[in-house]
């Protein structure tokens, strides 16, 4: 039986969807725990401004610890990122406890711009075109549309995987 099934969420930051989409993750951890390995995968945007700032932001708050509970600030808030621009990434970073400083040193010297590089091409590469998309166990589903079933979905192929592990 396998340990556990990677789900990987193609998300960005500065979008509503998204936001709405954090429900079903939350439903999915709770349920699975640390079977389901949920893996954010940056897809920013062009239309979103401050997106790929916010990806690499996300990527330095992973380093600092807490990676989920800042993307979960940050997606509570994508209106606000969209006006109040890059000085709300450091600013929820400082009301989680971070080291906001590091966190406008990372934006600056740039030092994750490779991760959410990466990340956008293997999403073009397998046909990721909005956000959220999902994928597990090889298949893709895009939230971008609806995500209406989407969980239920994520819950056949990740209990048919575990199962079968």
């Amino acid at each position: 039986m396998t340990d556990s099934v990677i789900l990987d969420v193609w998300c960005e930051l500065q979008c509503p969807d998204c936001h709405s989409a954090l429900d079903d993750v939350r439903a999915l951890r709770a349920r699975y725990g640390d079977r389901l390995d949920i893996r954010l995968r940056h897809f920013p945007l062009e239309k979103h401004k401050h997106a790929f700032a916010a990806a690499q932001a996300a990527e330095e708050a992973a380093e600092q610890g807490q990676g989920w509970p800042y993307v979960e600030a940050l997606l509570a808030r994508t209106a606000e990122l969209d006006k109040a621009g890059e000085s709300l990434l450091v600013e929820v970073a400082r009301e989680l406890g971070l080291d906001a400083e590091e966190f406008d040193t990372a934006l600056i010297d740039g030092r994750h711009i490779l991760i959410v590089d990466a990340d956008q091409a293997e999403g073009k590469a397998i046909g990721v075109t909005g956000t959220p998309t999902y994928v597990i166990g090889g298949e893709r589903l895009d939230g971008g549309k609806s995500q209406d079933g989407l969980r239920g979905r994520i819950e056949e192929i990740a209990d048919r995987l575990l199962a079968a592990g």
